[in-house]
């Protein structure tokens, strides 16, 4: 009796979840632009006293030049302190009050996210639009920050998971922006200044292309006003380097092997992997679809035939990082140095499968539940809902996304399901990031296409390869 319970109470909580993922639709918002070009996202969400702020500005590691690693480095020092507020001052504000601000770049863009009670919302919008119109880039604040990266950024070599996208990106990108090292290197962080800094904030950190979402228990009316005062003021800024990553990616023409040799390694970390898909990409929630079947969840194919049914390794997965202007395809995985080679081979069966027998109805069916049953999740709290808005403005995809997710998850076929694998799932031109002991491991490279050689270090190669 205790057993069909337990099976009555799973069943009905698969059919919550997926009665949830069919009637979820994104809540209401509203979206203006002030006249200095600044794009803001307002959505009440009132059940819980707290409000989400997410900021996005045109302000990441494709601008850092030969500079890499200062966008990083910038977003960080925002939270060094402002005109009104030292960093003291400011860490002191925001401990007391419980308030939480993060600031960070990626490859594209810089951001900054915020959580905080609504009582609390004019201090903490206050201090938000001095991190973003008024740091002041404190020298010593700057010194400490640089000194923490290049410890992490020479601790990173050790270990080959750390530095293997990097590694990877230069080989897909080449000498496209989308190859930059978000973090840096040893030597070019080490020149960096605060005026460095302080530069790279005046040429990028500016209303125009950038968007500010708040989501949570506010009256919108109030808001609206509250964020004009606040913003109205930041200058209009110009950039002429906005397209940067907008000129197309070389695609590789032929199987490449890059061997990263890490002396006293025992084991082997592998990536293989081919030009993706931009984040707008129509056919979007169709490629998610298939990838979780093929290496996007613990029952994936490739986990399944590298893990569980071989043990070659603990884990194998596959993934796309989408960007705005292009992005990546990659399996990766990790094994012993002796189980190179068959890991490798076990993947490339994989990849193989899938293209040979694509996937059956079944196998299909239970895809579309674990994607549906994985959505609304993604979308619950202000802070996600407030993330989901800027990357609305940044990616360029509408509300259609969340509204039709169920629609364009069921509509998936066989017939369009093999469409996708043909179309966005490599066959060939495979390109491979081996991080391991290149003795024991070179002759196995060399069976995979052309090899280069480089030695793992803190210095990420400059040029493509």
């Amino acid at each position: 009796m205790k057993r069909f319970t337990s099976f009555i109470l799973a069943l009905l909580l698969v059919q919550s979840t997926t009665l949830f993922a069919q009637d979820y639709k994104l809540p209401a918002y509203q979206k203006f632009t002030l006249p200095n070009g600044l794009t803001i996202y307002l959505m009440e969400q009132r059940e819980v006293p707290m409000i989400s702020v997410s900021a996005i500005l045109p302000a990441g590691a494709i601008y850092d030049g030969d500079k890499a690693g200062l966008a990083s480095l910038t977003a960080v020092a925002l939270k060094h302190g402002t005109r009104s507020y030292p960093k003291a001052k400011l860490d002191e504000e925001l401990d007391f009050i419980g308030a939480s601000i993060n600031t960070y770049s990626t490859k594209e863009a810089a951001r900054l996210s915020a959580e905080f009670a609504s009582k609390d919302r004019e201090k903490v919008l206050g201090i938000i639009k001095e991190l973003l119109t008024a740091p002041v880039f404190d020298t010593a604040e700057f010194s400490k920050e640089k000194n923490r990266v290049l410890v992490r950024l020479n601790q990173a070599k050790e270990s080959p998971r750390a530095v293997i996208g990097s590694y990877f990106d230069k080989l897909i990108y080449g000498d496209h922006v989308y190859g930059n090292v978000v973090a840096g290197t040893p030597t070019t962080v080490a020149a960096l200044t605060a005026k460095d800094a302080q530069q790279f904030y005046h040429n990028n950190y500016i209303p125009n292309g950038s968007a500010i979402a708040v989501a949570g228990d506010f009256n919108s009316k109030e808001m609206k006003a509250l964020l004009t005062k606040l913003f109205a003021g930041w200058k209009k800024g110009s950039q002429p380097e906005a397209n940067l990553a907008a000129r197309p990616i070389s695609k590789p023409n032929e199987n490449r092997v890059l061997l990263v040799n890490k002396d006293d390694a025992k084991e082997t970390t592998f990536y293989i992997g081919a030009p993706g898909v931009s984040r707008n990409n129509p056919d979007f929630v169709s490629i998610s679809v298939i990838n979780t079947l093929f290496g996007g969840r613990f029952t994936s194919m490739l986990n399944d035939e590298l893990r569980v049914n071989t043990g070659l390794t603990y884990g194998a997965n596959s993934s796309f990082s989408p960007l705005k202007n292009g992005g990546s395809f990659v399996i990766s995985t990790f094994t012993a140095s002796k189980t190179t080679e068959p890991a490798i081979d076990k993947a490339l069966e994989v990849l193989k499968t899938l293209h040979e027998k694509g996937i059956d109805e079944q196998a299909l069916a239970s895809a579309k539940n674990y994607v549906k049953g994985q959505f609304p999740p993604r979308y619950e709290t202000s802070g996600q809902l407030a993330g989901l808005l800027t990357d609305m403005f940044w990616f360029k995809f509408d509300e259609s996304y969340i509204n039709n997710f169920q629609k364009n998850v069921d509509g998936l076929t066989l017939d369009k399901a093999r469409q996708i694998i043909n179309t966005y799932f490599p066959k060939d031109k495979l390109q491979f990031v081996l991080v391991g002991k290149a003795a024991d491991i070179k002759k196995i490279a060399e069976k995979y296409g052309k090899v280069t050689e480089v030695q793992i270090s803190a210095e990420p190669p400059k040029k493509a390869f």
